[in-house]
């Protein structure tokens, strides 16, 4: 077990384990080799991450923003000084390649956890308000006791995309990993501690889908913030609702991408395949849905082909090893279900389509693939497969293709690619979605908002808009004169 942390949880500062929790294997998805064996919390466990955090709150918030901010500052300088580290737990976690941990997981964290210290002590500022001979001024109040669920796909970036904003707020948190990736963040739940973060700011708690309700539950959690699927969501907001708790969802997507015939060629290929090939597929935004306009389509085809067939399979710790597997075993068989539903409803295949031959059999690989002909009532255009499947849709006009793009339930994101920047925009802004990219896919740098529409969710991650789902405002009335009553 090459990657045991010392205990399942970090609560209040320490290592903490309860061997009455159900027992739970963390897997290397590249060999299927088990790396490490936790334990679920059990209620005492959550209990008392819970209780830490909410006494050690009060002393956080108590703190002068720009302290926090400087400590949250540091957390960032260390995650960056052990990039590679956390890099290699990150790829053991998830099976992701190094050549892509190492750009765009932890130190996405570290920008994250940096954007939001540099913005503790201006951004928290409230407002005056001239009444005449009177006045009102509103200051940001930190919520309390916040509760982070992440999802296993960016299981560090996930977790500092929810500690940095609520920490700099003045709140606490619990986190809870999937536990399918639980081993980053109790390496994140560290590094907080070593920068100076008060013992019981940032607890972790390990689980599974019993553990969540038990927090989202808590009578002393003020908000949940939530990655993961639509149906988990719904449960999610069911209960945080309950208790008239703050929430933000971050759910799934089945976003558009929409190639005009005027479009760079080799740039709307290259950004279809970030937006259904990178991490395995396994991103929330992913365009899954690509309109192709119908004179390049055939052209758009022949040379996606191409550069899919070259792309390396591998040992996800060799840096030449582009594409890695899929988390689990049993994401792998619910993708490959995918597939064979696509072939039967009529998709064409155009490459992949199963498992490669040339990689570990015991690791849980997939080959990227490509459907054509995809009519918008087959299952691969509806539903999120959240592996490497690319759809791909023809179309002859701008309306038509906007409607189409739009029949969803989902309106996480979407992106247009075309050579003419008002149609770009034009388009874009008829996109029902939270992000929409003109000429790129899935950057997400940490200045600008994330979050969706629709069943996609709600609230937004990241940017000076995130403080706003972490704090409320208090509003203060000052008389400056005396009180006039009528009796």
């Amino acid at each position: 077990m090459r990657a045991q942390p010392k205990a399942s949880h970090f609560i209040d500062g320490e290592y903490v384990e309860d061997t009455a929790g159900t027992p739970f294997d963390s897997i290397y998805p590249a060999t299927g080799e088990v790396i490490a064996r936790l334990h679920a919390a059990t209620p005492a466990i959550v209990e008392k991450a819970v209780a830490s955090a909410k006494r050690a709150q009060k002393e956080w918030a108590a703190m002068a923003p720009s302290a926090r901010g400087r400590i949250l500052r540091k957390a960032a300088d260390i995650i960056r000084e052990r990039n590679r580290a956390l890099s290699e737990l990150e790829t053991l976690d998830t099976g992701k390649p190094i050549q892509e941990t190492i750009v765009a997981d932890p130190s996405s964290g570290a920008d994250s956890l940096e954007f939001f210290g540099g913005v503790a002590a201006a951004g928290l500022n409230g407002d005056y308000i001239p009444l005449g001979e009177s006045f009102a001024y509103t200051k940001r109040m930190a919520l309390g006791v916040c509760v982070g669920i992440g999802a296993w796909n960016y299981p560090q970036q996930i977790c500092c995309w929810k500690a940095a904003p609520a920490l700099a707020c003045g709140n606490a948190m619990v986190f809870k990993p999937s536990e399918m990736t639980p081993l980053g963040a109790l390496k994140i739940a560290e590094i907080f501690i070593e920068a100076g973060v008060p013992k019981g700011v940032f607890n972790v708690a390990q689980g599974d889908r019993t553990t969540g309700p038990l927090l989202v539950n808590h009578k002393d959690v003020a908000k949940v913030s939530l990655t993961g699927s639509v149906p988990t969501g719904r449960k999610v907001y069911e209960a945080a609702a309950s208790g008239l708790r703050h929430v933000t969802m971050e759910l799934g997507g089945k976003s558009p991408l929409i190639v005009f015939d005027d479009a760079s060629l080799e740039d709307a290929i290259g950004g279809a395949m970030l937006g259904n090939f990178y991490s395995t597929g396994q991103i929330c935004s992913n365009g899954t849905r690509v309109f192709v306009q119908k004179g390049i389509k055939e052209k758009f085809l022949a040379r996606l082909k191409e550069r899919t067939k070259v792309i390396k399979l591998g040992d996800p710790m060799d840096e030449a090893t582009q594409l890695g597997p899929m988390v689990s075993g049993a994401q792998r068989e619910k993708v490959l279900g995918y597939m064979e539903t696509a072939k039967k409803e009529g998709a064409r295949l155009i490459v992949g389509g199963g498992i490669p031959n040339d990689v570990p059999a015991e690791g849980f690989y997939i080959q990227p693939t490509v459907f054509a002909d995809v009519t918008d009532d087959m299952t691969i255009a509806r539903e999120e497969i959240f592996g490497p499947v690319m759809s791909v849709l023809d179309f002859d006009t701008e309306e038509e293709v906007i409607a189409r793009a739009n029949a969803t339930e989902f309106g996480l994101a979407g992106g247009v690619f075309t050579a003419d920047i008002t149609r770009g925009h034009r388009v874009a802004d008829q996109i029902e979605a939270g992000t929409v990219w003109i000429n790129a896919y899935n950057l997400t740098p940490v200045e600008m908002p994330f979050g969706g529409v629709k069943s996609s969710g709600f609230g937004r991650e990241n940017s000076l808009a995130a403080l706003d789902h972490y704090s409320e405002l208090k509003t203060v009335y000052v008389s400056m004169g005396p009180v006039d009553a009528p009796y």
